[in-house]
């Protein structure tokens, strides 16, 4: 009887894979949903009465229990490299003019070109066929373990198809969100009353990231494969056109999109192709990707640090929409600088609604000649912030001048305006109401005095009531205030207590950061620290002896000078003593035989393994000078996953990179 039902199974999982590779992998449904859903629905009904006939590899189980701890590091077998951008024809034809100098092949290259997926790289282990691991791309060498959340996308074979498959297996892809699936997520999130994903690569990021993977499986997660990592105990073609040929009949998902072009004139017309075609792709992508066709000619390029030099990524140009700016508003920052806002009438920028863009201050409303009623070109800057780029003067019709007011917007105080009449300024400092939110939202920020649990709401709470009148008040409130305020359960508010307490015993920079002391960043306030080990000797300091510091230019001592010959600035600094607040100097002794130090470094990209402050910190202790922009001065940059422009400014510059893991190896 056993033996029937374990025949009965796995033919019901063998049906329910086919369809499944039919449905996902080949966009060919073999049977209805109502079908579908009953084999399914057969499979469920045996494995609850024979629970010890369910394998991990069922279909049943693409959704798991809850992880109990965060996601845990996997290894790749073979790294994982990112692709190097193009983003002309100029750089294109650099590119492949390095491949042929390389070859010094005289014939025309084949090439796959394929869309750019703008998803989260993931890297599937199969052994004896089976799926035993998922793992984002992390540092290229070691990933973040998402098997249980993978395991819930349809289009992922939990077991490879056929009888000639590998012993052991990479499998590479990209797996996204859909517009539709992003669609309806937002409209579930938003009635849900919680923040909205800002874009599907963003939401596909979060979703495969979920620490329990029934919320994953909620998500309607897809999947494209794009490539193999290592391999054993199987002939991979010769070729990668062929290679996806045989993934696809593994069972994997390869995008339709795809295509064999020849040479540069084919590499053109493809980019024009799915540029034309981008907005009616059911899912976002961001450019498209060329790889030489031959595996002998990839292995003959090799690589470079962190990408191949047989492939590289076309980035498509910015996404560009029109639309029109219905009023302008003023908004105030935790230093008083009054920012013009435009209202937009909504549009969808890059698959995101954008509403509002900055307009910086007055010197760029008039450089670009930009008034009220203006109907303008929006781009989304890097494909994330929404810019400005030009007035369409020919739709110009009624329109009206832009006009800074007299009194800050938020309190009244006068405003100011800097000698060269570009920015300007509110006059009320920590009466202002905008200000005081602002500066209460810096002090608590995780870079300063990491008071966790104290967020916006409850900041504007306190400003509202009058209960903080500097940000050395937030010590002063007491448990009764804190559980009298909206929506502050007793639980709450004894954890902010013990933030609170916590956030006493910290090191001197951070103190002087939280003070928000204008033009004093994370660096110039360790620089000051480490000269200065007392709110007394700042008060004291002269600023020829400031300037003589590092990354201390006249402006920052200047600003250093007037807040602290500030009478209401000292008070505030008096009554953090008062209140307990005690640091450390953290004298750091640099290490000048170390490679990075006076070197200058630049990190950019997510660290897998060090936390970004982390990472700074030993750096510096090695006597880095940490920047934040690439230039001809950096001496190094360290990379994490998706670096982004400044890695793509580097290497044009010629900036030596260095990998997470590196940098490890090396401190």
């Amino acid at each position: 009887m056993l033996n029937d039902m374990q025949k009965k199974i796995e033919e019901l999982r063998n049906a329910i894979r086919r369809y499944d590779h039919f449905y996902y992998g080949l966009d060919n449904p073999l049977v209805p949903d109502a079908e579908y859903d009953r084999v399914m629905r057969q499979l469920i009904e045996i494995e609850i009465n024979h629970p010890q006939l369910i394998t991990p590899e069922s279909p049943t189980q693409r959704v798991g229990r809850a992880n109990v701890s965060s996601l845990m590091p996997i290894a790749h077998i073979k790294s994982m490299l990112s692709l190097n951008n193009v983003f002309d024809e100029t750089e294109l034809n650099q590119f492949l003019r390095r491949i042929e100098d390389k070859l010094g092949n005289k014939q025309v290259l084949e090439f796959v070109a394929e869309p750019k997926m703008d998803g989260l790289a993931i890297n599937l282990t199969y052994l004896d066929g089976r799926l035993i691991s998922a793992a984002t791309r992390g540092d290229g060498v070691v990933g973040e373990d998402v098997t249980a959340n993978v395991k819930t996308i349809s289009a992922v074979p939990l077991t490879l198809l056929g009888d000639d498959i590998p012993q052991c297996i990479e499998v590479r892809g990209e797996v996204y969100m859909s517009k539709q699936a992003f669609h309806a997520l937002n409209v579930m999130t938003e009635k849900q009353g919680l923040k909205l994903f800002a874009n599907p690569r963003n939401a596909a990021a979060g979703s495969l990231r979920q620490l329990n993977p029934q919320i994953t499986a909620k998500r309607d997660l897809s999947i494209y494969i794009y490539g193999v990592g290592a391999c054993e105990g199987f002939l991979l073609a010769d070729n990668h056109w062929q290679q996806m040929q045989q993934l696809q009949a593994f069972g994997f998902r390869v995008s339709p999109e795809n295509q064999r072009v020849s040479g540069v004139e084919g590499c053109y017309q493809f980019y024009h192709q799915i540029l034309q075609k981008r907005s009616q792709l059911p899912y976002e992508i961001d450019g498209v990707v060329y790889k030489l066709n031959a595996i002998v000619l990839q292995q003959e390029m090799g690589f470079v640090a962190k990408a191949p030099r047989f492939a590289c990524a076309h980035k498509f140009p910015a996404s560009e929409e029109i639309t029109k700016i219905l009023q302008v508003d003023f908004q105030v920052g935790r230093t008083g600088v009054i920012t013009p806002v435009a209202r937009l009438e909504p549009v969808s920028v890059g698959g995101v609604v954008v509403s509002n863009a900055t307009l910086h201050n007055m010197s760029e409303i008039q450089r670009k000649d930009i008034h009220i009623g203006d109907v303008v070109v929006i781009r989304r800057a890097g494909d994330v912030i929404p810019e400005i780029v030009q007035v369409v003067l020919e739709k110009r019709e009624q329109i009206s001048d832009i006009v800074f007011p007299a009194g800050c917007p938020s309190c009244g105080s006068p405003v100011l305006h800097d000698e060269h009449g570009i920015i300007a300024r509110c006059s009320g400092g920590l009466n202002c109401h905008s200000q005081l939110v602002g500066a209460l939202k810096h002090f608590v920020s995780r870079k300063a005095m990491n008071i966790e649990g104290v967020g916006e709401q409850l900041i504007m709470a306190l400003v509202e009531r009058q209960w903080v009148r500097d940000v050395a008040d937030i010590y002063f409130i007491s448990t009764v205030q804190w559980l009298s305020l909206p929506r502050m359960a007793k639980k709450s508010v004894e954890n902010i207590i013990i933030a609170l307490k916590q956030s006493k015993k910290t090191l001197f920079h951070k103190v002087i950061y939280a003070l928000g002391i204008r033009e004093i960043g994370e660096v110039s306030a360790k620089t000051l620290a480490l000269h200065y080990h007392s709110f007394e000797s700042l008060k004291e300091a002269k600023e020829e002896d400031l300037l003589h510091l590092s990354d201390i230019g006249p402006v920052a001592s200047k600003a250093v000078i007037d807040y602290f010959s500030d009478s209401l600035h000292w008070q505030t600094c008096m009554k953090l003593i008062h209140c307990g607040v005690e640091w450390q100097a953290q004298a750091i002794l640099a290490d000048t035989h170390s490679m990075f130090y006076d070197k200058t470094v630049v990190l950019t990209g997510s660290l897998s393994q060090l936390s970004r402050e982390d990472a700074k910190s030993r750096l510096e202790q090695l006597g880095a000078k940490i920047s934040s922009s690439v230039s001809k001065k950096t001496d190094y940059l360290i990379v994490g996953d998706s670096p982004g422009s400044k890695y793509d400014k580097a290497l044009t510059l010629g900036v030596p990179v260095i990998t997470e893991a590196e940098l490890i190896n090396l401190i």
